[in-house]
């Protein structure tokens, strides 16, 4: 197990991300056991366009100078969501991703948004215990459907 780093009560890192911060993100998301890539919409052209219609909503949380948490979020102008919510394993149960989520919903209500979902895959107990402790809702009232408009765009796990 690796240690966990001691934060001082209520100090907070958390800011905007922008694609400077792309090469520390991926890394950050390549070190996370389980974690889904996908293989176009992640790649630092595929990041930056989705900053590009999004500037403000997406977080990153620094610590030591270094990125240890980061969330993707955009909205359609009228629901948010949330991707690629992660936190790096030595720096978690510290609140950073708590933090991040708040920051993201503060930046969507600035912008007049009102409702933000996300996808967990139902296999990440870490994710899904997380989201379940902040209060979210399993929605069991609607089927999921996604179509791929190009089968290039593929998701990979680490392992």
């Amino acid at each position: 197990m690796l240690p966990l780093i001691k934060r001082k009560v209520g100090e907070t890192m958390v800011r905007t991300m922008t694609i400077d911060d792309y090469d520390e993100v991926y890394a950050l998301w390549m070190s996370i056991h389980g974690f889904g890539i996908r293989s176009i919409d992640d790649t630092k052209e595929g990041v930056e366009m989705f900053l590009k219609r999004n500037p403000t909503t997406s977080a990153v949380d620094v610590e030591d100078g270094k990125i240890v948490g980061a969330i993707l979020c955009g909205h359609d102008g009228r629901r948010a969501c949330l991707y690629h919510v992660c936190v790096s394993e030595k720096y978690r149960m510290h609140g950073i991703g708590k933090k991040m989520v708040e920051f993201c919903c503060e930046q969507l209500k600035k912008e007049k948004i009102n409702k933000v979902c996300l996808n967990a895959f139902v296999t990440n107990t870490v994710g899904n215990k997380f989201w379940q402790k902040m209060g979210w809702t399993l929605r069991t009232d609607l089927n999921y459907y996604d179509f791929a408009l190009n089968e290039d765009n593929l998701t990979i796990f680490n392992k």
